[in-house]
């Protein structure tokens, strides 16, 4: 940690930059820039909005709401969304190793309790299952001998065996 202190520094910088300050500048300079430059102009706005006090009471009323119905659209009714989380995985290795580490972790589990049911039943394990644990185990290692974080293995691995 302490080589990367700062591009850490860096990195929470630009999130209270453009997450925190950004946002609360945007808009108080959007309300004060469209009031003093455009409706104190016009005198049909200024009938609509004759104080600064009622235009900004109004652009909140009208505009959080409908500010976050878009929020709401792009996270659950548009592409848009998804588009970014693709990018997201692109882009970030560490994200592509986690999902293929669970996914392996969770098909492994799934083989070891049908395994550990049989025997606990009294059962035998069939060649075609220990063939199909010995072909899962030679999938996995032939991924792990060969990915590195910096040669998206994993990205390519996913796409591979996980069509979506």
């Amino acid at each position: 940690m302490g080589k990367n202190l700062g591009f850490r520094a860096w990195f929470y910088f630009r999130q209270g930059w453009s997450v925190y300050f950004a946002f609360i500048f945007a808009a108080i300079n959007m309300l004060t820039v469209t009031y003093f430059l455009a409706i104190e102009n016009y005198p049909t706005l200024k009938e609509v909005f004759p104080s600064f006090e009622q235009y900004v009471l109004i652009a909140v009323v009208i505009g959080v709401p409908l500010l976050t119905l878009v929020g709401y659209a792009h996270y659950k009714k548009t592409p848009s969304y998804r588009a970014e989380a693709d990018v997201w995985m692109e882009s970030n290795p560490w994200q592509a190793r986690i999902l293929i580490n669970s996914q392996f972790s969770l098909l492994l589990n799934l083989k070891m309790i049908n395994l550990i049911t049989k025997l606990s039943n009294n059962e035998k394990i069939s060649q075609v299952e220990l063939d199909e644990l010995k072909e899962l185990q030679k999938k996995f290692e032939g991924h792990l001998d060969k990915r590195t974080i910096s040669n998206k293995k994993d990205q390519l691995f996913f796409k591979e065996n996980y069509k979506l």
